[in-house]
Parts: C-alpha cells; sequence; structure tokens
C-alpha cells in the first residue's frame, strides 16, 4: 500500500485580513487579567454578549451597509437599466432613509435572528454565551417595532407563536479568529422567510464540472429563485463541500459577503476559494435572465460570489443562496479594547439621487380606485397588458397563510366565502408592530407562492379576484385567472417601511384577531405602487423569463 502525501494543513475556508469598519459599543463588561504562564486572559460579562446582541439587531433592521446602497444608486445612474429597475431601487433607497430613522424596519418580516461567534482560546467568560445572547435577541425583538415570527410546536400538527421571535439560531465555536486568541468575532444576521426559502442544494455529479454545463445547469436553476425573495439579490453559489449542509451553510456566509477575502485560487491544501471569474460569468447571465429588480430588466442581482469547496469523489453538492433588499448582517467583535459592531449607514439619504430621474416618474402610471365595486376594478385592469405600473388607493383585505387555511376549511364545510373577499382585492402580508403615533408598522408584501393551492377554490367561489403580494406564481394562478376573470398584482418587494409611512392610512382589524399578525385586516392604502403580473386572458410576465435558455456557449 503507497503511503499518504506529507501532513499539510489549511482552514477548510480561510478568512484572509478583516478589513471591516468598526465603531465602538462599549468598553465596559471587558477586562484582561494575567493568567499562568504570563498568558493574559480577556474576561467577558454577560451583559456585555446581551448588549453587543441587541445592539446588532437593532442595527441591521434599520441600517444597511454604505456599499449595498451604492449598488442600489448604480442602478438608477445605469443607462442600461430598464425603468422598472430604477423605480424599484429608488423606492429601496427611499425605504432605507426612513427606515434609518429607527421607528419602522425596513421590512416588515424582521427575521429569524441568526448568530455566529468565535471564541478565542484566551477568552472567559461564564459559559452560558447562548443564553446572554438569546437575552439580546430578546430584548431587540420585545422592545423595537419588530415582528415575532417563531413558532413553537406543541405537537407534530400544533404550533404557537413564541411572542418573543426567540429561539434564535447561535453556533458558537472555539478558535482564535485571525488567528487572535483574546479575541470574540460575531457575525449577526436576521434571515427574513422569503430569502431563507431560496435556499437550494442539488447532488450533482463530475458532469457538471465544465464551462458550458455549469453555465447551462446555473441558466436553468437561478431562474427558479424567481422574485418573492425581493431582488436585487446578493447570489452566492458552492460548488463542492465535504457535505451538503457544509455547502449549504457556506453559500448562507458566501450572500453575506462573510467570505469575500476568500483566496482566488486552488491549492493541494484543499481549501476553498472564489472564482472570480465565474462570478462575472454568472453576473452577465443574470443581466440577460429580464426578470430585472423584479419586473423587468437587468439588475436580478447586485453581484454574485462563486465559491469552490473540495469534494468527495462521488459526490458534487451545488448549494445556493440569495441575500435579499433586506440585506440584513453585521459583523462584531470583542477585544482587550472593547465591545465593537460594523459601521453600517445612517446616513442612507446621502445615496439618493439630487433631483429624480425622468424616466423614474414619466412612465405611464395607471390609478385604480379599490373603493369601486370588484366587477369595475376587473373592468379596469383588463384594458391593460402585463408590467403595466399601477397606483392603488382604497381599501384592502390583508389575509395570509393561516387565514387562507382557515377560510379554505369553511368552504370545505359547504359555508360561503366571506364577503370582504368578495368585494376587496386582497394583500398578502403580515405587518410587524405599530409604532405610537403611526397608522400601521413596517407592512410590505409577502411571498405570493404559499397562497398558490387556495386561488382556483377561491376564486370558484368569488373571491381572491385581485390579488396583491410579491413575486411569480404557478400556472395554476394563471390558469385560475384566466377561467374566472382574476388578476395577480406584484408589489414591490422590500420597501415596508415606506409602505407603512407613506402609502397606508388606516389599519383595522376584520377577524381572527387572536393569531395577531396573522389576522385578516381591512388596511386603506393611498398612491401604493404595483404592476399587473398576470391577468384575466391567462398572460403571465414571469412565465417567459423564467424558461432557460439552452445551448449556452462557454464562458
Amino acid at each position: 500500500m503507497s503511503r499518504g502525501a506529507a501532513f499539510t494543513y489549511s482552514p477548510l475556508l480561510p478568512a484572509g485580513d478583516d478589513l471591516t469598519e468598526y465603531r465602538l459599543v462599549t468598553d465596559e463588561g471587558v477586562d484582561v487579567v494575567e493568567g499562568p504562564g504570563g498568558r493574559r486572559f480577556l474576561t467577558v460579562e454577560r451583559s456585555a454578549l446581551t448588549m453587543l446582541t441587541a445592539e446588532a439587531m437593532h442595527d441591521i433592521a434599520h441600517y444597511l451597509r454604505p456599499a449595498h446602497l451604492a449598488q442600489l444608486r448604480s442602478i438608477i445612474d445605469d443607462p442600461k437599466a430598464s425603468p422598472n429597475d430604477r423605480f424599484v431601487a429608488l423606492d429601496l433607497l427611499r425605504n432605507a432613509n426612513i427606515a434609518a430613522g429607527g421607528v419602522l424596519p425596513m421590512c416588515q418580516d424582521t427575521g429569524t435572528a441568526i448568530v455566529m461567534g468565535k471564541r478565542g482560546r484566551h477568552v472567559l467568560t461564564d459559559g452560558l454565551d447562548e443564553e446572554a445572547i438569546a437575552l439580546g435577541v430578546y430584548q431587540a425583538y420585545t422592545r423595537l417595532n419588530l415582528r415575532y415570527s417563531q413558532l413553537a410546536p406543541l405537537t407534530m400538527w400544533d404550533e404557537k407563536n413564541t411572542g418573543t421571535n426567540l429561539p434564535a439560531q447561535i453556533e458558537l465555536y472555539a478558535e482564535d479568529p485571525n488567528g487572535h486568541p483574546d479575541a470574540y468575532k460575531f457575525l449577526f444576521m436576521a434571515k427574513g422567510g422569503g430569502s431563507a426559502n431560496k435556499s437550494y442544494l442539488y447532488q450533482e455529479t463530475k458532469a457538471l464540472l465544465n464551462p458550458q454545463r455549469m453555465m447551462q445547469f446555473l441558466d436553468e436553476k437561478l431562474r427558479l429563485i424567481g422574485t418573492s425573495a425581493c431582488p436585487p439579490y446578493h447570489l452566492a453559489i458552492v460548488i463542492g463541500g465535504t457535505s451538503g449542509e457544509h455547502a449549504l451553510k457556506t453559500a448562507k456566509l458566501a450572500s453575506a459577503r462573510y467570505l469575500d477575502n476568500l483566496p482566488t485560487s486552488g491549492s493541494m491544501l484543499a481549501h476553498g476559494f472564489r472564482d472570480v471569474e465565474l462570478e462575472a460569468a454568472v453576473l452577465e447571465l443574470t443581466r440577460d435572465f429580464g426578470i430585472g429588480a423584479q419586473f423587468g430588466g437587468r439588475y436580478f442581482c447586485h453581484d454574485v460570489r462563486v465559491v469552490r469547496l473540495p469534494r468527495h469523489g462521488a459526490s458534487c453538492p451545488v448549494a445556493i443562496a440569495v441575500s435579499c433588499s433586506a440585506d440584513r448582517q453585521a459583523v462584531a467583535k470583542i477585544t482587550p479594547s472593547g465591545v465593537w459592531l460594523e459601521r453600517l449607514e445612517t446616513d442612507p439619504a446621502r445615496f439618493l439621487p439630487d433631483v429624480t430621474d425622468e424616466n423614474l416618474e414619466s412612465e405611464q402610471v395607471v390609478r385604480i380606485d379599490l373603493n369601486r365595486p370588484m366587477a369595475e376594478i376587473r373592468a379596469e385592469l383588463s384594458k391593460y397588458p402585463v408590467k403595466t405600473r399601477l397606483s392603488l388607493t382604497g381599501p384592502l383585505v390583508v389575509a395570509r397563510d393561516i387565514a387562507h387555511a382557515k377560510i379554505a376549511e369553511r368552504l370545505d364545510a359547504g359555508e360561503p366565502m366571506p364577503q370582504y373577499l368578495k368585494d376587496h382585492a386582497v394583500y398578502y402580508a403580515g405587518p410587524a408592530k405599530t409604532p405610537e403615533g403611526y397608522a400601521s408598522g413596517s407592512f410590505g408584501p409577502t411571498t405570493a407562492g404559499r397562497m398558490d393551492s387556495y386561488v382556483e377554490k377561491f376564486q370558484a367561489a368569488g373571491g381572491s379576484m385581485v390579488m396583491l403580494a410579491k413575486g411569480n406564481r404557478s400556472k395554476q394562478v394563471t390558469d385560475a385567472c384566466k377561467t374566472y376573470g382574476g388578476f395577480y398584482l406584484g408589489s414591490i418587494g422590500g420597501p415596508a417601511a415606506r409602505l407603512a409611512q407613506d402609502c397606508i392610512r388606516h389599519v383595522e382589524v376584520l377577524e381572527f384577531p387572536e393569531l395577531g399578525m396573522e389576522a385578516v385586516w381591512k388596511i386603506e392604502v393611498e398612491d401604493f405602487p404595483a404592476f399587473i403580473v398576470v391577468d384575466d386572458k391567462g398572460e403571465d410576465f414571469f412565465a417567459e423569463v423564467t424558461k432557460p435558455v439552452l445551448g449556452i456557449g462557454k464562458r
């Protein structure tokens, strides 16, 4: 038997230098003590972990990275961007400006709290780090205008909202971050359901590992992401991996730009690396999809990260993940000098154009009066093709997953469709908490596809004839709209704070108040932006742009 190669070691994901700009949160709760052998130990009190976590969850709910905001501005300035691209980018910048006021979070789905920590060997705590971090999550979500989204399983079939947004996903590792034994480094994330649901794992083979086949594969799979997770995206693709779960974890980290400083070439040390050439090719591929920033154009993605990992010879996992327009993450560190948090942008207004681009405001906008009878609303919508930009004013009924399930149970029992779903358009959404003095908390659209299975049943009973949400729908929805004369309108995914401040004038509960944000609501809106995505003739804007182009050439 031949002997193995000489022992060599590299971290699987060499992190590179930390180039983050930090701000000091506090210098309290940390101290340095002398230990045996002349070693110095950093002691961290529980209160420091809790304070850092609460501060981080506040910041990522309200602020974005300057680089992300600069990318939004670049869309507005790009003459190749479509009018819809620029309209969405401007709305997202306006939303960021409102969210930065610290009252309304940038997205109504304030997400699952995810915390990853790496503790150096010379860092001492009381050992209850996870509990201290969970307390910080609790403080942020219960004190701020954030939404509780976590459901406790009481039985296999029964669930109840925890009312705190706990539990958080907390992962702690024992390693010297960037070679510093007296440092404790963190990544904080808030991951909403829309972008979390767009994480994919494909178990492929060696046959995928050639340029032409890879681009054909990505052309097909990336289109399936659709728009329900609120593009433009930060897209991450991981090829290879010692396991499927590690490939997925790496994709999530890469989508947060946490792995930007990986090496850009491989070696026999078998570490992961970024393929910047393939990143550029995939970005151009997404430019040609035609999906754009939600309603047609070039900006399906801001950027792309492609990470190549080692693999078992019999396995070739491919993981895909995105970070959405609510690009919520921040890194942090605790060192002998104090508790530090990534400096996010608190003045996003500096990225807004001084004068609104003419193309953003001169596009034809059809104004729809929702106070009219449903038959008249549908007749007006029927005059216009898909992709038409709308401005909605009047009443909307708000209902999502649990309310739809309850109404479906009524129909199955022979009861009639509620009149409110016959008389009004239905908006799929669930609000965050309402701040004092506001008509509404952040109140953006939820993913439409989760309600697809109800549409044919509801429209056959005379309800849900006009639907409003984000993302693409299945063919069964298009078929139902053609059969029953219905419409699906796409709302811009992402600007929940702007919708709450500028468009929503009144909110009241109609039914199921015990469901909290999942209740049926009635809201009054003014100049609420939307686009016709599916019409009563069976036309679907997304049908063409989600078809892969076969036979793509080599990169």
